[in-house]
């Protein structure tokens, strides 16, 4: 196995991933999109229908928060590209499943509260597979920056998932979640077919081997690389054991981080289900001119998560670039739902600066942060901690993501403005959590500063 060749399939290994979690996301947009306009026609007798909208929300997000916390214990000990392959084909029945009770006639609220709550446990598959194959392929000299471009599938997946669910939103809506729950099967097709785990161990004295997250853990083994390297020993094959949950809890950053992201999830996750019904009852738009308005959330939320990286990666300072984006979206969230639809112009600058500042701290803590704590120094090497770091810190952000939706479809009825507030004191929350560890970077910096001085 060439040192060429590794190098090279880094970068397939970085479009697939974005793929794949791109479907994941693709596939759970379309429920914001239709239930704007369709959703009451499901439960004609109640009048509380957006209460029982945020009831269907919270099947998929509770079901994904409880589930996430297992996952990362399986994403330890399965193949990633065997389990990706299952979620993928199972989140694409369940979806499909949805649209397909349209066909069916189907106006009973259990049913599509059980099958979010499948979705939601098949979802769960996906993200701490994809970040611990990521971080196993990638060192952590530009993380950061990498990461950012790469989270960016979260947002293409909204801005998808938007566009295809506003195609058949105004006539038969169940194909809005039919072709994502196709889409997402055929790529876990592909995945299982073209997916490598880890990067290879190349043993060559006229390359430099550049340092990967998973050093200690990479090896030329046939069923990871498939070309057997001369190179390779036998003890590079001797894996250590999977890391405890409570063990992760102990790497220093693990607790906070994970409390900041419960809160900053809390915000974006009410945008992605409740944000076209708002510009709706708001800014007084159609149900598709409302779903594509709405993704320019998500193209703020290109722009946060990459910028998020390249300043993280400059200063060093994770948390502090989080804390200082947290801060500065709470009277851009206020700002926002002020003046924010008082015209098209402001409606789009206000949207997409408020989804760089709400997603940006979102996308650098469940990638560059995660990879960075699951193979922290504490653990001396064993790189096997990823994916249950990875699931611990959005498993805790889920917990959060359910709660958002939640609140919002029991707080909307009392007035939008009472919604922002809630979403503002969620961002200050999430600062706060982050602020001994913004303490210390900045003591850091400090001494570094000092040594270089003297």
């Amino acid at each position: 196995m060439s040192v060429s060749f590794c190098y090279r399939y880094r970068g397939f290994i970085l479009l697939l991933t974005f793929l794949i979690y791109t479907c994941y996301h693709l596939s759970r947009k379309p429920i914001s999109v239709v239930k704007v306009r369709h959703f009451f026609h499901l439960f004609p007798d109640q009048e509380n229908y957006k209460e029982l909208l945020g009831g269907v929300d919270d099947a998929f997000l509770i079901a994904y928060a409880v589930g996430m916390f297992i996952s990362g214990i399986f994403g330890e000990r399965l193949s990633i590209r065997y389990y990706l392959f299952a979620g993928m084909l199972l989140s694409g029945i369940f979806t499909a499943l949805f649209g397909l009770g349209y066909y069916w006639n189907i106006h009973q609220l259990w049913y599509y509260v059980l099958v979010q709550i499948f979705n939601g446990l098949a979802q769960t598959t996906g993200w701490p597979s994809v970040v611990t194959c990521v971080g196993n392929w990638f060192g952590k000299g530009k993380r950061g920056f990498i990461m950012g471009i790469w989270n960016s599938h979260t947002s293409v997946g909204n801005i998808l998932g938007s566009l295809i669910a506003g195609i058949w939103v105004n006539s038969a809506w169940g194909l809005s979640f039919i072709v994502p729950g196709i889409i997402i099967a055929v790529i876990g097709v592909i995945n299982f077919l073209f997916l490598i785990e880890s990067e290879c161990r190349i043993n060559s004295q006229n390359a430099p081997v550049e340092e990967v997250a998973t050093s200690a853990d990479s090896h030329c083994a046939e069923r990871d690389c498939g070309i057997e390297d001369a190179g390779c020993s036998k003890e590079s094959n001797e894996k250590p054991g999977a890391i405890s949950f409570l063990g992760a809890l102990r790497i220093p950053g693990v607790v906070e981080f994970s409390l900041c992201l419960l809160f900053a999830k809390l915000v974006s996750y009410t945008f992605l289900f409740w944000l076209p019904l708002y510009i709706v009852n708001v800014a007084h738009f159609g149900p598709k001119e409302a779903g594509d308005l709405s993704t320019l959330f998500d193209v703020g939320g290109i722009i946060g998560g990459i910028l998020a990286g390249i300043i993280s990666d400059y200063t060093n300072g994770r948390a502090t670039t989080c804390c200082v984006m947290l801060i500065v979206a709470a009277p851009m969230l206020f700002l926002y739902n002020s003046v924010g639809q008082n015209g098209i112009g402001s409606s789009v600058v206000m949207l997409i600066i408020c989804g760089a500042l709400v997603n940006g701290p979102y996308a650098l803590i469940t990638t560059a942060v995660s990879a960075d704590l699951g193979t922290h120094k504490s653990l001396r090497g064993n790189a096997k901690a990823l994916s249950t770091v990875t699931a611990i810190i959005d498993g805790t952000g889920s917990i959060g993501a359910a709660l958002g939706p939640l609140l919002a479809g029991l707080i909307s009825p009392t007035g939008w403005n009472n919604v922002f507030y809630m979403l503002i004191s969620a961002d200050i929350l999430a600062c706060l959590f982050l602020s001994r560890l913004v303490y210390k970077e900045i003591q850091a910096w400090r001494g570094s500063e000092n040594r270089n001085r003297g």
